[in-house]
C-alpha cells in the first residue's frame, strides 16, 4: 500500500506588513447633493460618511491592487521572491476571466505564485487572511500575500442614493508570514444563504441592498460573531485593544462596538471609524482601515486587533490579529 507524505508547516502565523491605497478623487456629500436628493446632513445622519473615494475610468482595480500589495512587502521588508502565493478578495472584477491575482502577483514581481480571487464580498478579507494562515500552517504556502480590492463605483447606480452615498474604491493589502508565537488567531466564520437577497447585483448591473434590513442583521448577529472568534483565540474581550469591524455604516460599526463593551470589551478599546472619509470599499475596508490607524498613531505594533467582516451572501468572518 503506498503511504502518501503530508507537508506541515510552522505552527503559527502572523501579519508581516500592510499597506493601502486609495483614488487621489475625494467626493463629499455636498457634490453628491448636487445630482441627487440628499444632502451634508442627510448622510452624515445616517451612515456617517464625509467623503469618499472615487477612481477614474483609467484607474482599475488590479492597478490598485498592485499598488497596496507592494505597499505592504515594503513594510514587511520583504522581497517578492520570498512570497509564494497571492490571495485576492473581491466583488467587483468586471470580467471573472482572467483572475485579478495572477495579473497583480506578475506586476508585482512574485513569478510563478499560487494565485487566486476569492468573492465573499465585505468579509472578504478576513476570509482571505484565514486561507492564507491556514496555508502556510499546513506547508502549502510559506509567505502569502492578502489584497482586498474594489472598484465599486463599476457597479453603482450613480443616481441611487441607497447605494451611491455609501460605496468607494481602493484597495488594502497584508503580507503573513511564519512567526514563534500566534499572531493570527483562529477564524470565525459562516453564512446566512437564506437572506441572500438582502444584497444582490440589479439586472446583472447595479448593486442593490435592502439597507434596514441590512442594519438590522448586522447590529444584532456580528457581535456575537466577532466575541466568538475572540474566544476561539483564548482571549477575553477586555484584551482586545482595537476593534476594526467592515466600514459599512458608521452606525453599525458603532453599534456593534456598543454590544462588545457590554459582553466586557473594555471603555477604551479604540474602534475603527475610516468610513467618515473612505465610505465603504468592501473587501478593501478593514486593511485600509488598519493602515490607516498604524499612520495615525491610534493603532500600534503588537496591540491585539479584532477584525471582523460581514456582507452580500450573506457571509461573515473574523478573527484576532497582532497588529505588526
Amino acid at each position: 500500500m503506498t503511504t502518501l507524505k503530508l507537508s506541515q508547516g510552522p505552527a503559527a502565523t502572523r501579519v508581516l506588513g500592510v499597506g493601502s491605497t486609495q483614488p487621489d478623487r475625494a467626493v463629499t456629500n455636498d457634490e453628491l447633493a448636487q445630482y441627487m436628493d440628499t444632502s451634508d446632513q442627510w448622510i452624515r445622519d445616517r451612515v456617517g460618511i464625509i467623503e469618499r473615494r472615487f477612481a477614474g475610468e483609467d484607474e482599475r482595480l488590479v492597478d490598485m491592487a498592485v499598488t497596496a500589495g507592494a505597499k505592504a512587502l515594503a513594510d514587511a521588508g520583504a522581497d517578492p521572491s520570498e512570497v509564494d502565493t497571492v490571495i485576492l478578495p473581491n466583488c467587483t472584477m468586471p470580467t471573472p476571466i482572467p483572475n485579478a491575482a495572477a495579473q497583480v502577483a506578475d506586476r508585482i514581481g512574485i513569478k510563478a505564485a499560487g494565485a487566486f480571487d476569492i468573492n465573499a464580498a465585505c468579509a472578504g478579507f478576513c476570509y482571505g487572511l484565514a486561507l492564507a494562515s491556514d496555508l502556510i500552517r499546513g506547508g502549502s504556502a510559506h509567505k502569502v500575500l492578502v489584497i482586498g480590492a474594489e472598484k465599486l463605483t463599476d457597479v453603482v447606480d450613480p443616481t441611487d442614493r441607497s447605494t451611491a452615498i455609501i460605496f468607494a474604491d481602493g484597495a488594502g493589502a497584508a503580507l503573513v508570514g511564519p512567526a514563534d508565537e500566534p499572531g493570527i488567531g483562529p477564524v470565525s466564520w459562516g453564512s446566512a444563504g437564506d437572506l441572500v437577497d438582502m444584497i444582490y447585483m440589479r439586472e446583472q448591473k447595479y448593486l442593490f441592498q435592502e439597507g434596514q434590513s441590512v442594519f438590522r442583521w448586522a447590529t444584532t448577529q456580528i457581535a456575537p460573531i466577532a466575541a466568538d472568534a475572540v474566544a476561539r483565540a483564548g482571549l477575553e474581550l477586555s484584551d482586545v485593544d482595537v476593534l476594526i469591524p467592515h466600514q459599512a455604516n458608521l452606525r453599525i460599526v458603532e453599534a456593534i462596538a456598543k454590544r462588545l463593551r457590554a459582553q466586557g470589551a473594555r471603555e477604551d478599546m479604540v474602534v475603527a471609524d475610516d468610513i467618515r472619509y473612505s465610505g465603504n470599499t468592501s473587501s478593501a475596508s478593514i486593511p485600509i482601515a488598519l493602515d490607516h490607524m498604524r499612520a495615525a498613531g491610534t493603532v500600534s505594533s503588537g496591540d491585539v486587533v479584532l477584525a471582523v467582516g460581514f456582507g452580500a451572501g450573506l457571509s461573515y468572518a473574523g478573527q484576532v490579529i497582532t497588529c505588526p
